[in-house]
Parts: C-alpha cells; structure tokens; sequence
C-alpha cells in the first residue's frame, strides 16, 4: 500500500488553511512481503508527538509512516494562540503543528489519513489494519491522544448540541450575545473562556476546587477580564430547557453543599461548555499492552510498553504535565528507541525497508510559514499544489459536472470562481452554472449523463471541509476510497430512502468525519443523499434544526443528530430510524 499525500491551500472567507488529501493504491495483490512493502516504524496518531518521532525517524533515513484518523495536528490545533513553546514567541496550534508535519514530510516521513481497526502486536513484525488495507513494521507507536471527557450532570446528553458543547472554535459563534456557563479549572477551560469571550455576553467559569490548575498568569488574566466571572468551589448539577434550548441550571458550592439556580438575563437561553479534562484514547490498545487504572498507556524511561517494539507518547501516556512541549519529547525520545530497535530488525531479518523517497528537499528550501505566496492570493488553489492535485484527478474513473446553483451573493461568485479553478485543471470536471433555487449557493456533482449523483455542497467548500469536498469528488467519480468490506456491503444493502443534510462550520474540526462518510454511502446507494451546509450562510436552517452545535446531521427532515460520526457509526445510527 502507497499512501500518497497531496498538500493543499486555499482561501476561503478570507483565511488561508491546510489540508490534506490522501488516497490509497492498492499496488500489488503478492501475499510476500518485499522490503517496498515493510516500515520501519508505523506511528498511529498525527499529533505533535506523532510528528516528532516521524520526524526524528525520517532524518536518520528509517522508513516511518504516520496513520491519523481525523487531521494532523492533534487536539493543539483548536487552540488559537500558543505563546508557551520555547523558541516560537506566538503562534497558533495548527500554524505549529503544520510546520512539524512539513518538517517530517522534508525529511521523508509519509502519511496516511485512515482509521487503524486492529493492531497484531506480537512478534518482530507488528501489523497495523486500517481501514485502507493492512500496514506492518517492526516498531510501533500509539499517539493516539485524549478525547473531552463529559461530566455526567443532568441534561448533559439530552441538550448536547442545543447548549452543551465541548468545542470552542466549533461552537462559539453559535451563543453570539448569549450568557454562558464554562465548566473546569484547568488550561483548557481558561484558554477557551477567552476565546468565548468574542462571542458571549458573560462568561461564568465554575471551578471545582478553590484555584485554578493552570499557570499563575493565565488565571490572572481570566481572573481580570470584563467579561469573565470565576466561582470556585461550584459544581454544575444539571440544566433544565425547552426547545429553544437550556433556560435554568442547578449550581452546588462543595464547601457549603448550597445550591443555587443560574438564569441568564432576561430569561433568555444560554449554552454550557465543558473543558473538564479528557479521557485517552486507548481502546485499540485494550488488553494488549499495560495500561494504569484510569486507563493511560504505561511506558519506561525511552517510551516503550511493556510489549517489544510497541512505543507510546503524548496525551495518551501517563505524564504529569500534558502540553506540546512534553509531547514532542516523548516523540524524540520513542523515536531513538525505535532506531536502534530497527537497526538490530535489519540485521536479525534481512530485511530493510525502501524508503520511497530518498532524494529529499533539504529542511531550509521548505517555506517557513503558512503565509500564501503573493501570486497565490486571491486564488482558491495556490499554484505550488496543482500538481498534486492533478494526480489526484487523473485516478478519478469519470467525468463529473459541477452544477453551481447561484444567486446575486459575492458567495456565489466566489463558488462560481472555486469551480472554475478546479476545472481547469482536468477534462474530468465540467462548470455549469444555473441561477436561481433554494439554499443558494450550491455546487452539486452530476454525472457525465447530468443525472444527480447525491452529492452537494451548499457554500463554499473551504476551511476545513475542502478536503472533504476533493474526496467527494474522488468517490462520485469512482472508484471511492476504500472501506470496510463489511461497511460497504451494508451501504450497498440499504432498501430506504434516506436524505441526509450535514450542518457544519468551516472551522469545525470534528464536521469532516460525518461529511465524509455520509458522501461515501451516498455515492455507493442512489436511495441515499448527503447535501453538506455550512451553517453560517443558511441561519433558516440553524433556527428549523435548533442547531447550536456542530456536526448537525437531519435524516429525512425530521431524526436530528449531533456529533461526529465515521461510515459504520452512521450505518448504525440509520440502521435505527
């Protein structure tokens, strides 16, 4: 298997972002292995330890392949300002993390976006099975991170979506002018209270314990802001609310076992966030390597687990302290024991795997920002990275229209713009242009005999949902990503109609997941219709669906969901309507 990565900026709402596509080609169907066939080291998770040890592994010219599941960068890149990282005086999570996975990249490291289903640990050759097929190497390492971990207080599920949220950058523009309550005491909950500061009236912290647990100078600032009050020593017990979302909550103080009732003003509604800490992801890992009790990865002085070869680091770890800087460690650190230990597989196997890539750019030739070249601005495609997607392009099966449905917006002529760019870069895609409809502006794929394929996008499919948007492409063209022999058969089995709306925000870094496994079914089964909005150019649609939360999914206009969820995750979820 061949993981290609294709690197793509663009420019949407006047932002630039990042994103990756990548597609897997199957290259050889010989069971034997060869050396073209082998890694060095497979690094499941693309957070800042992953990308450290990619990194570290790719200069001292070992093979290494990373594997995410969502985007690389990890949880740091909804943080919108890092200022702690020795030697960058001010930076952004994604800016950072961006940098790394270009740095690693420079050196030869590849990458894989594919969900990892199984590892087979045992022995001197690991395997790792993806979702895109089955990757082995002598070393592996679990970077897999922490999700947000939810509290449990009363009304936690039921309002999640219409005024429980856990994501900041998601959902703060959802409660603009709204009073909000933030849940922790943590880096987290300070961090993001200022940035939900942008949006709300009034920020509330409730904090468990007296103090805060986050650096002395952060709190004061949090502490000191005109909009932010800290109750300490409180407790969020439930929430109470309608239709129109959450109305009351029940607020304990620990130290007196008083409880007290929280109302915005006016009575009007008003949203909680939750920052209480997070739970590692560490169920790939279940009963193969040692985990403590609350369920982080054990590992010795150099990151390895109790199973040879197998190497843990970041988040997902035991550790005292959880920031990029420790994580990037623990990256070096797994990394220089994943040398020797692929060094001595060398020389024990006879087995040394090819690194595809062994002429490389020199690390000072790479771009030192994110910054577009001049020439590039305005541009929906910067010029470095038609190439790419060209080859992208070229292993698209069919012809596919782009139906751009517009009105008299500057979005619309912005779609139309997008469209035309991609285009022009192959005799596959076509740019037809119609004016007037409902949920303007939209670009539907036809197929080359103009009927609907069931895929559209209603917006501009920047930030980002572009990446999404290419792998539409990808899939309605065919041959489509691969998938789960079991997935697809289901997928193909669906007997019932099922139009599927995605609400999303072009920030939102948990929406892709849903967007993209809701096109795949869609391109798979005619009875199925996966149309994405972005939820900031269609208000109607947030106040039909009482949508204050990101991804939304509305099955056939009336099951309304929230959350992401991958291809069998939905199966599941339609399965049940």
């Amino acid at each position: 298997l061949t993981g290609l990565l294709y690197g793509v900026e663009f420019k949407a709402g006047g932002a630039f972002f990042s994103c990756k596509i990548v597609f897997n080609i199957r290259q050889s169907k010989d069971s034997k292995m060869s050396n073209n066939e082998l890694y060095d080291a497979v690094i499941v998770g693309g957070g800042p330890a992953g990308l450290t040890a990619a990194l570290y592994l790719a200069r001292a010219r070992y093979r290494v392949l990373v594997v995410e599941k969502d985007r690389f960068g990890g949880q740091i890149t909804i943080t919108h300002e890092v200022v702690n990282y020795p030697g960058v005086e001010k930076t952004s999570g994604e800016a950072l993390t961006e940098t790394m996975r270009r740095q690693a990249q420079n050196f030869g490291a590849e990458f894989l976006l594919a969900e990892v289903t199984d590892l087979k640990l045992d022995g001197d050759i690991k395997s790792v099975v993806t979702s895109r097929g089955t990757l082995r190497a002598f070393s592996v390492m679990i970077a897999t991170g922490a999700n947000p971990r939810r509290v449990g207080f009363n009304g936690e599920d039921e309002f999640r979506g219409r005024g429980v949220a856990y994501c900041a950058t998601c959902d703060g523009e959802f409660f603009t002018g709204k009073e909000l309550l933030v849940i922790g005491g943590g880096f987290a909950s300070a961090e993001e209270s200022m940035f939900l500061t942008r949006y709300a009236s009034k920020v509330t912290i409730l904090v468990r314990k007296d103090a805060f647990s986050c650096a002395r100078s952060i709190a004061d600032e949090v502490m000191s802001h005109p909009k932010i009050i800290v109750l300490f020593n409180h407790e969020l017990v439930g929430v109470e609310g309608n239709d129109m979302g959450i109305v009351s909550a029940t607020l304990l103080n620990n130290k007196t076992n008083a409880t007290d009732e929280y109302r915005a003003a006016g009575d009007d509604t008003f949203g909680v966030f939750v920052f209480a800490g997070y739970v590692p992801n560490t169920s790939l890992v279940k009963d193969k390597v040692a985990l403590n009790d609350q369920g982080y990865i054990i590992t010795d002085e150099n990151k390895e687990t109790n199973v040879k070869g197998v190497f843990a680091g970041g988040d997902v770890c035991i550790k005292p302290l959880r920031q990029v800087v420790t994580a990037v460690a623990d990256g070096a650190l797994a990394a220089c024991a994943m040398e020797k230990r692929a060094a001595m597989m060398h020389d024990k196997t006879g087995l040394v795997p090819e690194v595809p890539n062994a002429t490389r750019k020199a690390p000072e030739e790479s771009r030192a920002s994110l910054a577009p070249e001049p020439e590039n601005e305005g541009k929906f495609v910067s010029a470095e990275m038609i190439p790419q997607l060209n080859a992208v392009f070229e292993r698209m099966e069919n012809k596919l229209i782009l139906e751009v449905g517009t009105d008299a917006s500057e979005k619309s002529a912005e779609l139309v713009g997008a469209m035309q760019e991609l285009a022009a870069l192959t005799d596959k895609l076509e740019v037809k242009t119609v004016s007037g409809g409902a949920d303007t502006p939209v670009v539907r794929l036809l197929k080359a005999d103009g009927t609907y394929s069931g895929l559209a996008f209603h917006g501009v499919p920047g930030g980002h949902e572009f990446t999404s948007f290419i792998l539409g492409l990808y899939n309605a063209a065919g041959p489509g990503q691969q998938i789960d022999d079991a997935d697809k058969a289901r997928a193909i089995a669906i007997d019932k109609a099922f139009s599927l709306k995605i609400l999303i925000s072009l920030s939102c870094t948990m929406c892709p997941d849903l967007v993209v496994a809701a096109q795949r079914l869609a391109a798979l089964n005619d009875k199925v219709t996966a149309e994405v909005y972005d939820v900031n150019l269609f208000p109607d649609l947030r106040s039909k669906y009482k949508v204050m939360s990101v991804p939304c999914l509305v099955v056939n206009d009336s099951d309304v969901s929230f959350g992401r969820k991958n291809l069998s995750e939905l199966l599941e979820h339609l399965s049940k309507i």
